[in-house]
């Protein structure tokens, strides 16, 4: 009876370490509070837990440029949190000459999720989203889909353009609102961890459309919009950098 008692003890305790974050064993700086955050080189960084039925996360950072997390949300529908750093532009877009991202990272296998830019205007009234790598069906269908005036009977949302080449890559774009602002979802037709986005370009492609005119470009997000994670998984950030002048 006692060996099976220190057995269960002993295989409790291994499962409790299981489910310990996974950190950067150099991280300068981490915090798992919810609203979390630090300023560095001219980012912030937020650990953004802001969903429900969310679990614990951990954002561990180095720099802007190299940070993470490790998340374990339980399963089930609806965004529990969107760790990300963030650049304030504050330039009239018809005045910028160039606005670039660069990015290599590293994204669990499992899960639901996104990698997503999020860029708005200053007044918060368009928001464009990238998408570069995510869970679910290339239609934006599965766990994980965009914003969209339409959905197919299957539920996937309908683009309004489909392979548009822009701004690097080629996308599948969707329109709609989420009540509070207009949402522009750029879906990466072949999902890319490693990559550099023209922004510039794909907002002039916006503007041509007539969806937005020549708003004042406010936040540059990149980060990770996490649905679920069960058990614990890692999102790191191993180089990003967004230039503009």
């Amino acid at each position: 009876m006692r060996q099976h008692l220190r057995t269960t003890r002993r295989t409790l305790a291994l499962l409790a370490l299981a489910t310990l974050p996974v950190l950067s064993s150099a991280a300068t700086w981490q915090t798992s509070e919810r609203w979390g955050n630090v300023t560095n080189g001219g980012y912030t960084l937020y650990n953004n837990i802001w969903g429900t039925g969310y679990g614990p996360q951990t954002l561990w950072v180095n720099s802007y440029s190299n940070w993470g997390v490790w998340a374990n949300h339980p399963a089930g529908g609806g965004i529990k949190s969107y760790p990300n750093a963030t650049r304030q532009i504050g330039k009239r877009l018809s005045s910028i000459k160039t606005l670039t991202a660069k990015l290599n990272v590293s994204t669990p296998s499992g899960g639901a999720w996104s990698s997503t830019f999020d860029i708005w205007d200053n007044a918060h009234k368009h928001e464009i989203m990238l998408w570069l790598n995510y869970t679910g069906t290339a239609a934006g269908g599965g766990n994980v889909k965009p914003i969209a005036s339409q959905y197919d009977s299957a539920g996937n949302a309908v683009p309004v353009y489909k392979n548009v080449n822009v701004g690097g890559a080629t996308w599948n774009v969707f329109k709609g609102s989420n009540g509070a602002n207009q949402v522009y979802s750029f879906l990466r037709t072949s999902k890319s961890n490693n990559t550099t986005v023209d922004v510039k370009a794909i907002l002039n492609w916006i503007r041509a459309r007539g969806w937005i005119g020549d708003i004042t470009v406010g936040e540059v997000q990149y980060g990770f919009e996490i649905t679920s994670s069960p058990g614990g998984l890692n999102f790191n950030v191993n180089s990003y950098s967004v230039t503009s002048n």
